[in-house]
């Protein structure tokens, strides 16, 4: 028996070795080698990635098996393979494009991995090419071209701009960094132009309600930032310059670099940007209407893999902002007839561990995500009265704020490939955020000190039950330390392929919003030859929102051609919506109370189509049509009639990209972003031009840019390098009736952000 015993421990790994078997192949894209795409067994945890020369061995049992090969930015492939005698085999793959991003793994709609047209929630994509494309600065001009979105500038002197999501204004977003929210109220004024384009990877977007799983103020929808990330080693360094108007310079220096360790268990990417923008003085009163920018950046991303089934993910970015806008002289601030100055010194990070196990069928995520804004500020007019002149150069109004946010969690993943019939994941976690903002001037009496600390758990069932219909279930709880309960915050969304190029999607969730100060409240803006400042309400109380959502969206590809389009209603009504309430005039200027209103509804839809000819010609375009109405009319200016409609909010808007490929050295792209009429209350002011106070509908705006590329490669040097032009607002559609003078109402800015900029630029990369 023991003699047995020893033939089989001696045959049993030589029997093994028999069964096992070898797939190896090429895997190319466009004709050459494609690194680091993903090879998997369907079903199995079996998979491995291309080297350098995008070869692979994979070494699995004897069967039968459907091989994926995917890669990001390219359409996955699949082949059935059996394995019986043969020892080795080979499947090679060429994939293509993925032009359209429709097979795009996103995180943002479920918070676990998805493709596209697998989410139940629709997720909408601006990658690094895109934002290229438009020639895009920053977060915030990049953000334009979506269909849903609307980015605009609300202060004529020192140009903070805010997120609008179908029809809800900046408040009601939430923008993350990596996943993690750590834009606090004051970083929401100026974050989106602090952050450089050549930090992002790609924009996760997700409109509405059905993103209330990331908590408070998630209502309009969510913006998930993802950060470059380590793929390749390879780099590229690019200088652009601006003329504005012919009347102001803007000179940008950014660069990227990215190692990856040859076992490719390591890696990091680093961004470095620096901009130099004059002030631009857009009516000649030697007053801007852009203010003076100054700004350094530097960052890493870092990740690490300790065992195969286990991910280290780390980032941290530096930004430094110098902003200055009003009275064009070189003298401190305090000694300009009106004027805004701020210093921002910001440092955001965060830190992600992942492990795999139960066969990749249980993960674990354990993050954490913070920042820490210092800032020195100015804001003020110089008196006419030669007292309050004196009072006032004894005691200038500058001011200083300090804003720190840190968020952690845990979040526990769990598929179960037997459930009901079908199959589900299974998600539970809890989070804490803390917040914390103090803002401080004394010469006006203003001081800011909030604090808000939030903690949540969310569940949610993402269950397949068919290949054709999935369920998505959830709910998320939250105890805000500014409310006295607890709010339970439910979503269901349900997703139909009726077929391949088909899917129907209905969504619902409910969200809120805590009574505290958001970024727009945070904003001290000019009028009338003083101040307006925002307070809140001592009975103050949480919004809360209901929201709806239906789509279809259809994607037809052939050969030569893809198109499709996505039709998306929505409609939200809020309980006891937040508004701004005139109190009257102080001795510094205007001042406004938020307060609770009776309600609102917001409703529309929204049309976005695409379409790509051979992969040469790349058509993109959205509209939204929209209404936003409070359910009893509001005041917004003293002596002028309550109004129900939304101010600063168009009926009508959208935008269109083409870009035309017709070689890999040559590119040339327009877009177009379109702003339709729209209500704002403006507060005339003396020597400002505009002496009443009044509601203004605003003209359209229809803004056209262009860009030009061509590369130039070295092969010798493995270096290639781009030159590109060409202009922004190429029609000048840009405001013709701003205030004057020093009095001038900021608030009175409306329309494209900047007049007509040409550019033109240099890059040099790696190939």
């Amino acid at each position: 028996m023991k003699k047995f015993s020893y033939l089989v421990l001696i045959l049993l790994p030589i029997t093994l070795l028999a069964q096992t078997r070898i797939i190896e192949g090429h895997v190319k894209a466009n004709g050459e080698a494609l690194a680091w795409a993903s090879i998997q067994l369907e079903g199995t945890t079996l998979g491995t990635t291309t080297d350098d020369n995008g070869y692979y061995i994979l070494k699995v049992p004897e069967g039968n098996y459907t091989l994926i090969c995917k890669s990001i930015g390219y359409t996955t492939e699949e082949k059935k393979i059996q394995l019986g005698a043969t020892a080795r085999l080979r499947a090679d793959f060429n994939l293509r494009e993925d032009i359209l991003g429709l097979e795009q793994v996103v995180v943002t709609g479920t918070r676990t991995d998805k493709r596209r047209t697998d989410s139940p929630v629709i997720v909408n994509l601006i990658n690094s090419t895109t934002l290229d494309n438009v020639v895009a600065t920053n977060l915030s001009e990049g953000l334009r071209f979506q269909p849903g979105l609307r980015v605009e500038t609300d202060c004529q002197t020192c140009n903070y701009t805010q997120l609008r999501m179908n029809g809800l204004q900046g408040g009601y977003s939430q923008i993350l960094i990596n996943g993690r929210p750590i834009f606090s109220p004051l970083t929401g004024l100026y974050g989106m132009e602090q952050i450089p384009s050549n930090m992002i990877d790609r924009i996760e977007v997700v409109r509405g309600g059905v993103s209330a799983l990331y908590g408070s103020s998630a209502i309009g929808g969510t913006v998930n930032v993802i950060t470059k990330i380590p793929k390749s080693n390879n780099y590229n360094l690019t200088y652009t310059y601006q003329s504005i108007d012919k009347a102001a310079s803007d000179h940008i220096i950014d660069g990227n670099a990215t190692v990856v360790s040859e076992e490719r268990n390591a890696g990091a990417t680093f961004f470095v940007n620096k901009r130099d923008r004059a002030a631009y003085d857009a009516n000649g009163d030697n007053f801007s209407e852009l203010p003076q920018l100054k700004t350094n950046s530097f960052g890493t991303n870092l990740f690490y893999l300790p065992a195969e089934n286990q991910k280290l993910e780390a980032s941290i970015s530096s930004i430094n902002e110098y902003r200055y806008g009003g009275e064009m002289v070189d003298k401190p601030a305090h000694m300009a007839q009106q004027s805004e100055e701020r210093t921002h010194n910001v440092l955001m990070g965060s830190l992600d561990y992942q492990i795999n196990f139960n066969e990749e069928k249980s993960s674990l995520i354990i993050y954490y995500g913070g920042q820490h804004t210092d800032r020195d500020h100015y804001t003020g007019i110089i008196p006419d009265d030669e007292g309050e002149r004196q009072d006032f150069f004894a005691a200038p109004p500058y001011g200083t704020s300090a804003v720190t946010t840190h968020q952690g969690g845990i979040q526990y993943n769990h598929k179960l490939n037997k459930f009901l019939g079908g199959k589900t994941v299974l998600t539970v976690g809890t989070e804490y955020v803390y917040d914390d903002v103090l803002d401080i001037i004394d010469a006006y009496n203003y001081n800011i000190d909030q604090t808000t600390q939030n903690i949540g758990g969310f569940f949610q069932n993402d269950w397949d039950i068919t290949p054709d219909l999935n369920f998505l279930s959830g709910f998320r709880i939250d105890k805000h330390n500014m409310l006295d309960k607890a709010i339970v915050s439910p979503r269901l969304s349900l997703l139909y392929k009726w077929n391949k190029e088909t899917q129907f999607r209905l969504g619902w969730g409910t969200g809120f919003r805590a009574p505290q100060a958001f970024d727009t409240d945070l904003h001290i803006a000019f009028s009338g030859g003083g101040i307006s400042r925002i307070s809140l309400a001592d009975d103050l109380w949480e919004e809360r929102s209901n929201s709806f959502t239906a789509s279809v969206n259809y994607d037809k590809a052939t050969e030569h051609f893809i198109a499709g389009f996505t039709l998306e209603g929505f409609y939200t009504n809020l309980k006891d919506a937040f508004y701004l309430f005139p109190l009257g005039e102080d001795q510094f200027g205007e001042q406004f109370e938020k307060r609770n209103g009776s309600g609102a509804t917001v409703k529309g839809i929204t049309l976005e189509t695409r379409a790509n000819f051979d992969y040469v010609l790349q058509i993109d375009a959205g509209v939204t049509l929209q209404s936003s109405q409070f359910k009893d009319a509001v005041l917004n200016i003293d002596g002028l009639a309550p109004k129900r409609e939304f101010l600063r909010t168009p009926d009508t808007y959208g935008y269109a990209t083409l870009t035309y490929t017709p070689t890999k050295k040559l590119s040339v792209s327009t877009n177009l972003v379109y702003t339709g009429t729209m209500d704002i209350a403006h507060f005339g002011g003396e020597g400002t031009g505009q002496l009443i106070d009044e509601y203004v509908s605003t003209p359209s705006f229809t803004e056209l840019s262009l860009r030009a590329g061509y590369t130039f490669e070295f092969p010798n040097t493995g270096t290639a390098v781009e030159l590109f032009t060409g202009a922004k607002n190429l029609t000048n559609a840009y405001q013709q009736d701003f205030d004057i003078s020093k009095n001038r109402d900021s608030n009175y800015v409306y329309g494209p952000a900047l007049p007509r900029t040409v550019f033109a630029g240099i890059r040099i990369k790696s190939l």
